[in-house]
């Protein structure tokens, strides 16, 4: 067996416990269609911050923080789709 990277591993793991806390607020907001509790302002500041990291990890050449931030960006941007979407309900 290679060499194991340590510092990746623990990256990893934060990466998937950060995004997969992330997951149920996308499910919960999807399944109400209610968005009153969301704020345009967080959710611009947590996708740009999200954006941010996303470049720094690939700068890195990071897979965990590549991973993270790919599916956590994709989970923000539905988030600001919903928002946009059920705003009147």
């Amino acid at each position: 067996m290679g060499n194991i990277d340590y510092v990746e591993v623990i990256g990893l793991c934060a990466a998937v416990l950060t995004t997969a806390a992330f997951l149920p607020q996308v499910y919960k907001t999807w399944k109400t269609k209610d968005v009153s509790s969301l704020s345009m302002p967080m959710l611009w500041m947590f996708f740009t911050g999200v954006i941010l990291w996303l470049i720094y990890g690939f700068l890195l050449e990071s897979a965990a923080l590549i991973l993270a931030n790919s599916i956590t960006c994709i989970s923000a941007f539905l988030l600001f789709y919903f928002k946009i979407k059920y705003r009147n309900r």
